[in-house]
């Protein structure tokens, strides 16, 4: 399933949707311009190695530096393909304005780091010896969508599945949705910790370090209520028991 957009418009520009967004290209654009040598060194370089940190005796037989935790920042704004980067920053795009107006643009961007962090080392501790570069925001995003799986669950959706040659387009809830991606990351991913050698691909169990941070640091970085937009009519039912009988009649 593949999503093209939710129900739930955002109220306020997403300064810090946009910008993270552009960054990344702005970064992906650079790697474009850089020999194919030159860049598998960078991803070695800014991107997570597990074994760089694990065995640090094979680090400086690389050339790589074993004191250096930066590529866990790094690492989330570089990406491997075009559809590496399309795929990711089209989900945060979708999912990310929401969830950028329930924080403000600042908390956001600090929100969507932690997120990236997590993620990035829980793909250091469950694959400790891999020695291929991860890169990709996918770890931070699934963060986001963590955020938007508690804050919007009744929101909507629309996604396609395709079919043969045929596109086929459904409307979900968005804790069905979200709900099924996160378990095919936990199933995919134990699958894959049975697997000898380096893991390659995608970062699965990043996925959902990601996903669970985004779950529980939304707690702290989303606004108090007073604060924040009115509801969109997909909300309504997810709200309703925090609300009172007559802020419910003004919304009629």
């Amino acid at each position: 399933m593949f999503p093209i957009r939710d129900t739930i418009p955002s109220r306020n520009p997403p300064i810090a949707t946009w910008s993270i967004i552009l960054v990344n290209c702005l970064v992906f654009f650079f790697e474009l311009s850089m020999p194919e040598s030159s860049l598998r060194q960078f991803f070695y370089h800014f991107g997570i190695v597990p074994a760089r940190y694990t065995h640090p005796g094979w680090a400086v037989w690389l050339g790589l530096a074993v004191d250096d935790y930066w590529p866990f920042l790094t690492s989330m704004f570089l990406h491997g393909s075009w559809l590496h980067i399309i795929g990711n920053m089209w989900t945060l795009w979708i999912f990310g304005d929401n969830v950028e107006d329930r924080m403000g643009p600042v908390r956001f961007v600090f929100f969507y780091l932690l997120c990236g962090l997590a993620a990035g080392l829980v793909h250091w501790y469950t694959n400790p010896n891999s020695t291929l570069p991860t890169v990709g925001a996918s770890g931070a995003i699934a963060g986001v969508m963590g955020a938007y799986f508690f804050l919007f669950p009744y929101a909507r959706v629309i996604v396609l599945v395709p079919v043969l040659f045929f596109p086929f387009f459904f409307e979900l809830p968005a804790v069905t949705y979200l709900g099924f991606w996160i378990l095919t990351q936990i199933f995919t991913g134990t699958l894959a910790l049975g697997q000898p050698g380096d893991v390659g691909g995608v970062a699965w169990w990043a996925h959902v370090g990601g996903f669970a941070a985004g779950i529980l640091l939304q707690f702290l970085f989303v606004k108090n209520k007073a604060a924040y937009r009115r509801l969109s009519r997909d909300e309504y039912e997810m709200e309703n028991p925090w609300i009172s009988a007559n802020y419910w009649r003004n919304y009629r």
